[in-house]
């Protein structure tokens, strides 16, 4: 199940968001770096602000067994957000979008989890008609880089993501406008 997110599940997005990170980056920084960079990015507060904005979208994935249960508290297994561009490369411009995040749990990783999530956002950034489209993916995320090729998205960039001290290589991918 697929579902928009609401400043209501700010907490639940908080608690997904930095599993996803610590699963996919925790590996590379220091430990110190890393719960700075959480508590600065996924907070609550951080994340329930970027849910009331209304130039921002966030979706929910739930596992397919939480599908037939009626339960609030059924756990997000992954999210994607959508939003103005603001990647750093030159040729970003005004009214362009950008897919922010994508994350899917290890645990859930497959099965097309993360294609429905990025052609939901896809579909959110060019609701109201075809638009240039940016998306920032870790240099050594090959199954990420993968999926966005497929959906029309190349290299045309790359810059440092910056976590503590620690520089990611971090590559920025476009789509054109009507692709």
């Amino acid at each position: 199940m697929l579902r928009r997110a609401t400043p209501a599940d700010a907490d639940a997005l908080s608690e997904l968001a930095r599993e996803c990170f610590r699963q996919t980056f925790a590996h590379l920084y220091a430990a110190e770096d890393l719960a700075a960079f959480l508590d600065e990015a996924y907070a609550p507060s951080v994340l329930r602000s970027e849910l009331k904005d209304p130039d921002r979208a966030t979706w929910l994935l739930f596992a397919e067994e939480h599908e037939k249960s009626s339960t609030a508290a059924a756990r997000p297994i992954g999210y994607v957000s959508a939003r103005p561009a603001r990647l750093p490369h030159p040729e970003v411009a005004a009214g362009d979008g950008e897919v922010q995040r994508l994350y899917v749990l290890r645990e859930y990783q497959g099965g097309g989890r993360g294609t429905l999530l990025l052609e939901t956002a896809l579909a959110w950034l060019e609701r109201h008609g075809p638009r240039t489209l940016w998306i920032g993916v870790w240099s050594e995320n090959l199954g990420a880089q993968r999926l966005y090729e497929r959906h029309g998205f190349a290299i045309v960039g790359e810059y440092s993501f910056m976590v503590g001290s620690h520089a990611d290589r971090e590559f920025i991918a476009r789509r054109e406008r009507g692709r």
